[in-house]
């Protein structure tokens, strides 16, 4: 019996994994978060398996739940959004795992700002603008940032900026961002990207806020800031460059 910690992605149904499409199919319970997994994810499970939303679940009905499975033999596919390796809360159900000796292993997906990146038709990273991409959160509503993590320091750095679970707070966001920035860095929110309900808003540190309130996003959204997002002119990458030494 394992327990499957499985990215299903940031909410398209069709940018699963096949790997991840393969263990649902083959796993007789499925846990997942209800308002973050779409229903046509959930269709690749057996026709009787057991279906548990976590929705209004705390983290030890949880365990309870992957225990019980154990207990019985049976395989579980544990649905996160996104990708496992970022903001899943997947880490203290694994700590929990390997205190009861129960086996698990990890299936990645693709992250919340991977799919930003591709609705915005943007990389992040431009050769001679921006090599570098911080992701971050808000922490109002969260656990609180370790100390060196606050925002106006990360934002010294002055590179590509992704903020998850932090869309509530934009006026406060762009206030500490716009010392380091300036108020004319672009910037983008995206909410709900890949779903068929996505909203992309584009700006600048100048107008993101009032945009989105416009637009009246307030949660499911992540905040993109930096030069790349708006940078026509580039240096190629030295990837393909004519310069480049390549071997045989």
């Amino acid at each position: 019996m394992t327990v499957h910690f499985i990215g299903s992605g940031p909410g398209a149904p069709d940018l699963l994994t096949l790997r991840a499409q393969r263990l649902i199919a083959e796993s007789p319970v499925c846990v997942y978060a209800g308002a973050l997994v779409p229903p046509e994810v959930l269709a690749h499970a057996p026709a009787d398996a057991r279906l548990i939303d976590t929705q209004q679940l705390n983290l030890d009905e949880i365990v309870a739940e992957l225990r019980a499975a154990y207990e019985r033999g049976e395989d579980v596919a544990r649905l996160q959004s996104g990708d496992i390796s970022i903001y899943s809360a997947a880490a203290e159900q694994m700590r929990r795992l390997d205190e009861l000796g129960i086996p698990w292993d990890v299936t990645p997906g693709v992250p919340a700002f991977a799919a930003a990146a591709a609705s915005l038709r943007q990389e992040l990273t431009l050769p001679g603008i921006a090599q570098t991409v911080i992701l971050t959160r808000h922490s109002a509503r969260s656990t609180v940032l370790p100390p060196g993590e606050e925002l106006a320091s990360l934002a010294a750095h002055r590179t590509t900026l992704v903020l998850h679970l932090a869309v509530q707070a934009i006026d406060e966001i762009v206030a500490v961002l716009e010392p380091a920035y300036g108020s004319d860095c672009p910037a983008a929110v995206v909410a709900r990207a890949s779903w068929p309900d996505e909203l992309i808003i584009r700006g600048t540190l100048a107008t993101i806020a009032a945009s989105t309130r416009e637009a009246e996003i307030r949660r499911t959204a992540l905040i993109l800031v930096g030069k790349a997002l708006a940078a026509p002119e580039f240096c190629d990458s030295h990837l393909y460059s004519k310069e480049r030494v390549r071997t045989p």
